[in-house]
């Protein structure tokens, strides 16, 4: 989890985040409209539906979008027909790579996803080839300038967080993903409010990647982030800061 909080914090600090917004919009409904789809549209009964609204909020998704998702994922009203599929490959540097799609044309998906790959010095692999490196967690990010490890660490290990990770300016909390909602909720109790809540794939060991491959990575992941149908990419990389000087410099 460390690259990719990384590759985030880079992002950030070229001002790409605003120019993101309308992807980040579109991702957050479309999990919505899933979420919905499969466990119904109650949120206080459908756990995936409730962190997903929270998402949503997170990027300021307006309220009646949020609606009209749920709307559109309970049949309400008429709207897309989403699949979920992941991808698994490896890019520049032997780096594993999983890719979260919700599209309504597999083909289509699969052929821009193959296409980012290749142009990028990555490969697409198998089902199976790498998801076996993740493992599925609540992840919690905050700011080391505004919060404390201990402070984190005493109201998390109460609530279910496995552990907490120094990330370079961040600190990030570990849960299983059931005790996800649990664990926000007693973060929120004590007025710990995160900087990104999410349950994400957080790679069980992380591959070094020096400055030429993390140049070539980094494109091969902007370009898959910025496909309609990708909702997230994972990666088990690092970057030292040494490197991203290098990168930025």
């Amino acid at each position: 989890m460390a690259g990719h909080s990384k590759w985030k914090n880079i992002m950030h600090r070229k001002g790409r985040q605003d120019a993101k917004k309308g992807k980040q919009f579109t991702k957050a409904a479309k999990e919505i409209i899933i979420a919905a789809r499969a466990g119904g549209g109650d949120p206080d009964m459908n756990p995936r539906l409730r962190a997903a609204i929270a998402a949503a909020k997170q990027v300021n998704l307006p309220k009646d979008k949020i609606d009209n998702a749920i709307k559109k994922g309970t049949g309400e009203i008429e709207g897309e027909n989403y699949e979920e599929v992941t991808y698994e490959g490896y890019g520049p540097g032997g780096v594993a790579l999983l890719v979260e799609c919700a599209t309504d044309n597999r083909n289509r998906t699969v052929s821009e996803v193959r296409h980012a790959f290749t142009k990028h010095g990555g490969n697409l692999g198998e089902n199976g080839s790498v998801s076996w490196m993740f493992d599925r967690k609540g992840v919690f990010t905050f700011p080391k300038d505004r919060f404390g490890e201990v402070q984190l660490m005493e109201v998390g290990l109460e609530a279910g967080a496995e552990d907490v990770v120094d990330d370079g300016d961040a600190w990030t909390v570990h849960s299983a993903p059931e005790d996800f909602e649990t664990l926000r909720e007693a973060f929120e109790e004590a007025g710990l409010i995160p900087e990104n809540a999410e349950t994400s794939m957080v790679p069980q060991t992380t591959v070094d990647v020096d400055a030429d491959n993390s140049r070539k990575l980094m494109k091969l992941i902007d370009m898959l982030d910025e496909l309609d149908d990708v909702q997230n990419v994972h990666g088990n990389f690092d970057i030292s800061d040494e490197v991203m000087a290098e990168m930025e410099g």
